[in-house]
């Protein structure tokens, strides 16, 4: 990929469109440029991992590896999301792993180092990051309540209304997206077994709250899919 293109691309983000170009050449992104192709690890097993990763294009499974080397997925990213030490803490990422999921992937990455030095004299860059950080932890603490004190349709229920709600940001009441997701991700992103899941989505087809086909997830009625799931 040319260098223009990458700088088209990078330049998309919210976030880093707000870079000058003295901060965009101190972190020296277009030589962390990261495209990964489909399943590969962008890092593994990463204790002192000391980057932080902006999504661009495409998405990225991260998890940790349980004793018998099985993947024990905690979220999958969608562009815009940042992964990585976004706690711009050293040494807390023990056992994580990142992969590009299902696509090639496209990241922009730079140290933690780099990042803080920009944001110590860019206040406003400084609480939009906050605002992500924390943005990204309620959500952990939701999913984690909602695993524990909610039943197998309404964990699902959720788990769409979430996703409706990432990607209908708009407002329209009917979400349209492209599926990046096997009901094996459904699966252990909502601790179901898979079998459980595809009969499931059987169920909501049926009542109209959730069509998922390989191509993608409709939610006919966000409102509806809101009331059902108990959200609010």
């Amino acid at each position: 990929m040319r260098a223009d293109d990458q700088i088209m691309i990078i330049r998309k983000n919210d976030f880093l469109a707000k870079l000058t170009e003295e901060e965009y050449n101190a972190l020296n992104i277009i030589h962390n440029f990261v495209v990964a192709r489909r399943d590969d690890y962008i890092y593994f097993d990463a204790g002192f991992h000391n980057k932080l990763y902006f999504i661009k294009e495409g998405y990225v499974k991260v998890g940790n590896v349980d004793e018998e080397g099985n993947e024990l997925v905690k979220e999958i990213l969608k562009p815009g999301d940042v992964f990585g030490q976004f706690s711009l803490e050293r040494s807390n990422m023990m056992g994580e792993f990142a992969r590009a999921h299902n696509q090639e992937t496209v990241l922009c990455a730079f140290t933690v180092n780099d990042f803080e030095k920009i944001l110590s004299t860019r206040p406003d860059m400084s609480i939009a990051f906050s605002k992500k950080v924390g943005k990204k932890l309620l959500q952990t603490e939701t999913r984690i309540l909602n695993l524990l004190q909610k039943d197998v349709r309404s964990r699902l229920l959720y788990f769409f209304w979430t996703i409706g709600r990432q990607h209908g940001q708009d407002g329209k009441n009917r979400v349209v997206t492209n599926n990046y997701l096997t009901h094996e991700d459904i699966s252990r992103l909502t601790g179901t077994s898979r079998q459980s899941v595809t009969t499931m989505l059987g169920m909501l087809a049926d009542e109209g709250l959730v069509i998922m086909d390989r191509k993608q997830i409709v939610i006919p009625d966000m409102k509806l899919l809101e009331r059902e799931s108990k959200v609010g």
